[in-house]
């Protein structure tokens, strides 16, 4: 039995063949146009907003137990937002980066509006909800500024950027060779 294996072995070395994949355009078109259906825009904006919050608590919980602003937390709620985004909405579209980077903006501001309710109800020693009901909201755009470092634009930069990059659902390799390639095998004979 051995000797018939070796030389089935044999045979399958001395045949040469090749396997040539080539993706076939109007198979692609027709996955990615299946794809577009399952986006879910509603989804989407729904995933921006709550990871935006999320980001800005995160944000500003880091900064009141540090009692320092660390410009770092715009990358990580730019990643937390986009990858919401990308998740929950699955879009394709430029509009899923719109929404990504426009809900890391946000997120980047809340986490400095949260901070700031939470040093003054620190200050004032009273909680934090019933600090929201006290805060005088329009000297916040004011104590924003003062707490505002050019530094803060890189940060929010890459947030946004971070927010509009990860928004977007990633067609893989595999995917593409799944739905949109054509295997095109050919044996030859050793002359």
């Amino acid at each position: 039995m051995d000797l018939q294996k070796e030389a089935e072995n044999e045979q399958q070395e001395n045949t040469h063949s090749t396997t040539e994949i080539k993706v076939n355009e109007n198979k692609l078109n027709t996955y990615i146009e299946k794809l577009k259906l399952e986006q879910n825009l509603p989804m989407g904006v729904l995933a921006g907003l709550l990871a935006s919050l999320v980001g800005g608590l995160l944000w500003a919980a880091i900064t009141i137990i540090t009692e320092y602003q660390i410009g770092y937390m715009a990358i990580a709620v730019g990643f937390i937002v986009g990858y919401g985004v990308r998740y929950m909405g699955k879009g394709l579209d430029q509009i899923y980066g719109v929404i990504g980077a426009f809900f890391a903006l946000l997120g980047c501001l809340l986490g400095n509006f949260f901070s700031i309710v939470g040093f003054a109800a620190n200050e004032m020693e009273m909680g934090y909800m019933e600090t929201l009901n006290y805060i005088d909201y329009a000297v916040i755009p004011e104590v924003m500024g003062e707490t505002f470092s050019p530094i803060d634009l890189l940060f929010y930069g890459i947030a946004i950027y971070e927010g509009y990059k990860f928004a977007f659902r990633p067609i893989t390799e595999e995917e593409i060779l799944e739905h949109a390639t054509d295997k095109v095998i050919s044996n030859s004979d050793p002359a």
